[in-house]
C-alpha cells in the first residue's frame, strides 16, 4: 500500500522539478539575451525554433523598424517558448528576430526563408554589412509577380557578409494563424530542395489528374455515380493541397491574392461534402442502413452551413480545420460499420480512411509542436501523404466493387444460362404435348364440324324463314305509321274544332300554346304566311334577325320584330296569357267582363280591361262579323293593321 504512494510522491517531485528548470532556463535566457546562432560554409541549412527565436507583440500596428531596433524596444523582445513561434493574436503586428554569428566571410549566395504561404504581409530586414539593412516585402496579400523569388514560399537574399554576428528581423501580419517557421540555406541546398519539392508535387498532382481522367472515364461508361462523386472529392484534395502549399496562388489566381482568404477553406468544405457524398454512393448507405444515412445529410448540412455562416459572419472561423475530423469521423465510421456487416468492398474504405485519419492526427500533433521527433517533412506533409494513400486504397475500394458487380454480373448470366436450359427443356417437353393435344384437337374439331355443317344450314333456313317475316313486318310498319299521320292529324283537327266550339281553361289552351317560343312561332306562320315583304322598301329577301322569329331585311336591313304591326305589338303581359285573352274575347264575342278575365288570367283589372277593349274594337270594326266556330277566326285578330294578303 505504501510503495504505490511512494512512487506518485516521487513522479509529482519529478514534474515540479522539470517545471523549475524549464523556468530557471527561461529566466537564464532573458539575462543573457538572444543566443547567435554559428554560420559557417558548411552549413548549408538551418531550422530555427524555440529560444534561438525572439519575438515582441505590436498591439498599436504602428511601430516603424527604426523604433522596433532602438535600444528601447529591442529589450523588449522576449525568446518564444513554443516549437515554432505563432501570431497568437491575429489582430496584432509581431516582430520576430534572429542572430546570425558568421565565423568567417561567406558570399552573398544564401537565404532566409519563411517556411508558410497563408501570411498576408511579411516584411524582412537583412542586414547588408554595412550597418544597414535591406528591406523586403511580400505576403499572401500582394500579387505573386511582386516577390523577389518565383516560389510559394517567401524567401529574402542574404548580401555577402563579413565575419561577425547580425540581426535579421521579420514583420509579420495575419488574419490567419501562423507557423513562422525560418529557415537559413544555402543557394544549392534551397535549389535542390526546391526542386526535390516540386517534383513531388508534380507526382502528386499528376496522380489526382490520372485518377481524375480513369474514374471520369468510368462514370461515362457506366454512368456510377459513385465515380462522378470520387472524381470531384479528388479534385477538390487536390485544390487543397495547392491552396495550402501556395502552388495555386502561384499558378492559378497569382494576380488575385484575396482569394487566398477563401480558397482553403472552400475547397476544405468541398472535400468534405464529396468524401461524404461519395461514401454514401460507394457503400449504398441508403440501402443498407437508412439511420446512417439520415446522419450522413445532417453532417454536410451542418458542414455547408458551418461554412456559410464563417464566409457572411465570422472569416476568422476558417481557421478552425480540426471541424473537418467530424465529417472524416462519420465517413470512417460508416465503413467501420458496413464492414461488420460483411459488406466487402467497405474493406478497403475503411483503410483508406485509417491512413487518412492518422495522417490528419500527425499534422494536428506536428502544428501543437508536440512531434518534435518526426521529422519536418512526415510533420508538415502528413496530410499530403495520408491522401495519397487514401486516393490509393480508394480506388482499390471501387475496383473491389466493381469485382465484386462483375462476380455478381457472371454469377446471375450463370444463372440465366441454366434457366434458359431448363426452360428450353420445358420448352421442347411442352410442344410435344402441344402436338399430341394438337392431333386430339383436331379430331374432335372435324367431328364438331360436321355437326356445325348441319346447323349451319338449318341456320341458312331460319334465315330465310326471317327474311321473310322482317320484309312483312316492315311493310305492317310503313301501314302503322302512315295511320298514326292520320291520327295526329285527326287530334290536331280535333283540338282546333275544341277551340272554336267550346271554351278551353287556361290549361287546356296552354297545352297548345305553352311557351313564348310557341306562340312567336305561331305569330311568324300568320303575319308572314304566303312570302316576307319588307314594310319599309319592300324587299322580299330577308335573314333571321336579333330576336327570336324576327326578320331582317337583306336590302335595308331594316328588322321587323314578329309583334310589330300586330294586336300584341307592345303588350306587357306573358305572350301565351295574351292569346289566351284573344281567344276568350273572340270565343264571347266580346261579351266577357274585365273582371272574370282577371279570375281567368291571373292579370290585374285594369290591365285586362285595356287590352280587352283593344280586343273589342278590333271585333266591331270589321265589316264582315267574326263567326265563332269559324276555322281559326281568332287568329285573325292579331294581325293588327297588316295586309293578309301577304
Amino acid at each position: 500500500m505504501r510503495r504505490p504512494a511512494m512512487r506518485t510522491e516521487n513522479k509529482r517531485r519529478m514534474r515540479v522539478c522539470v517545471f523549475m528548470l524549464a523556468i530557471a532556463l527561461f529566466q537564464i535566457a532573458n539575462l543573457f539575451g538572444q543566443e547567435a546562432i554559428s554560420i559557417d560554409r558548411q552549413t548549408a541549412e538551418h531550422i530555427f525554433k524555440t529560444a534561438e527565436v525572439f519575438y515582441m507583440e505590436d498591439g498599436t500596428n504602428r511601430l516603424s523598424f527604426e523604433e522596433i531596433k532602438s535600444a528601447g524596444l529591442s529589450k523588449q523582445f522576449v525568446p518564444n517558448e513554443r516549437y515554432y513561434p505563432k501570431n497568437f493574436n491575429r489582430s496584432s503586428t509581431y516582430w520576430f528576430r534572429v542572430k546570425l554569428h558568421f565565423g568567417q566571410q561567406l558570399p552573398g549566395e544564401r537565404v532566409i526563408e519563411l517556411f508558410d504561404q497563408t501570411a498576408d504581409l511579411v516584411e524582412a530586414f537583412i542586414p547588408n554589412g554595412t550597418g544597414g539593412f535591406v528591406h523586403y516585402q511580400t505576403g499572401a496579400s500582394i500579387h505573386f509577380e511582386n516577390r523577389h523569388f518565383m516560389h510559394k514560399n517567401f524567401e529574402f537574399l542574404i548580401p555577402a557578409l563579413e565575419k561577425g554576428t547580425y540581426e535579421a528581423y521579420f514583420k509579420v501580419r495575419s488574419r490567419q494563424m501562423v507557423n513562422v517557421i525560418l529557415v537559413y540555406r544555402t543557394m544549392e541546398r534551397f535549389v535542390q530542395y526546391t526542386l526535390t519539392e516540386y517534383f513531388t508535387f508534380g507526382l502528386f498532382y499528376g496522380m489526382i489528374i490520372l485518377f481524375s481522367f480513369n474514374n471520369l472515364l468510368m462514370y461515362f461508361a457506366v454512368r456510377g455515380r459513385q465515380y462522378l462523386y470520387y472524381v470531384l472529392y479528388i479534385l477538390c484534395v487536390g485544390l487543397y493541397e495547392m491552396s495550402s502549399d501556395g502552388i495555386a496562388f502561384q499558378y492559378l489566381w497569382p494576380e488575385n491574392p484575396w482569394f487566398n482568404q477563401y480558397a482553403t477553406a472552400l475547397f476544405v468544405c468541398c472535400v468534405s461534402v464529396f468524401a461524404l457524398l461519395f461514401t454514401k454512393s460507394l457503400l449504398h448507405v441508403k440501402q443498407k442502413e437508412p439511420r446512417l444515412n439520415k446522419l450522413l445529410d445532417a453532417v454536410i448540412i451542418l458542414r455547408v452551413l458551418f461554412f456559410v455562416y464563417c464566409l457572411c459572419f465570422n472569416q476568422n472561423w476558417f481557421i478552425y480545420k480540426f471541424v473537418e475530423i467530424v465529417p472524416l469521423s462519420v465517413a470512417f465510421f460508416s465503413g467501420i460499420w458496413l464492414w461488420r456487416k460483411k459488406y466487402r468492398p467497405a474493406r478497403y474504405f475503411v483503410l483508406a480512411y485509417a491512413l487518412l485519419f492518422l495522417g490528419f492526427v500527425l499534422k494536428v500533433i506536428y502544428v501543437l509542436g508536440y512531434a518534435r521527433f518526426l521529422p519536418s517533412s512526415i510533420g508538415h506533409y502528413s496530410i499530403t501523404f495520408g491522401f495519397v494513400m487514401e486516393m490509393t486504397f480508394l480506388s482499390f475500394a471501387i475496383r473491389d466493387k466493381v469485382r465484386l458487380l462483375k462476380n455478381k454480373k457472371e454469377r446471375a448470366q450463370k444463372r440465366v444460362i441454366e434457366q434458359m436450359q431448363i426452360n428450353e427443356k420445358l420448352h421442347e417437353m411442352h410442344n410435344s404435348d402441344l402436338e399430341r393435344k394438337v392431333k386430339e384437337r383436331t379430331l374432335e374439331v372435324m367431328q364438331k364440324s360436321e355437326i356445325i355443317a348441319g346447323q349451319n344450314r338449318e341456320l341458312k333456313e331460319m334465315n330465310s324463314l326471317l327474311k321473310a317475316q322482317s320484309e312483312e313486318i316492315n311493310r305492317m310498319n310503313q301501314l302503322l305509321t302512315k295511320d298514326n299521320k292520320n291520327l295526329q292529324t285527326n287530334i290536331q283537327r280535333i283540338t282546333d274544332d275544341r277551340v272554336l266550339s267550346k271554351e278551353m281553361n287556361f290549361e287546356e289552351f296552354g297545352a297548345k300554346y305553352p311557351d313564348k317560343e310557341t306562340c312567336y312561332r305561331v305569330l311568324s306562320e300568320l303575319k308572314w304566311k304566303k312570302e316576307y315583304c319588307c314594310i319599309k322598301c319592300g324587299y322580299t329577301n330577308y335573314c333571321i334577325g336579333k330576336t327570336p322569329y324576327s326578320r331582317r331585311c337583306t336590302k335595308c336591313t331594316y328588322e321587323e320584330s314578329v309583334l310589330n304591326n300586330t294586336i300584341f305589338e307592345n303588350v306587357r303581359i306573358p305572350i301565351n296569357k295574351a292569346f289566351y285573352l284573344v281567344y276568350l274575347v273572340h270565343f264571347h264575342q266580346g261579351e266577357i267582363s274585365s273582371y272574370k278575365l282577371s279570375q281567368k288570367l291571373g292579370i290585374r283589372q285594369s290591365t285586362c280591361w285595356n287590352y280587352a277593349s283593344k280586343v273589342k274594337n278590333i271585333l266591331t270594326s270589321n265589316t264582315k262579323k267574326h263567326k265563332k266556330n269559324e276555322k281559326s277566326g281568332w287568329t285573325k285578330l292579331v294581325l293588327n293593321g297588316v295586309d293578309q294578303s301577304t
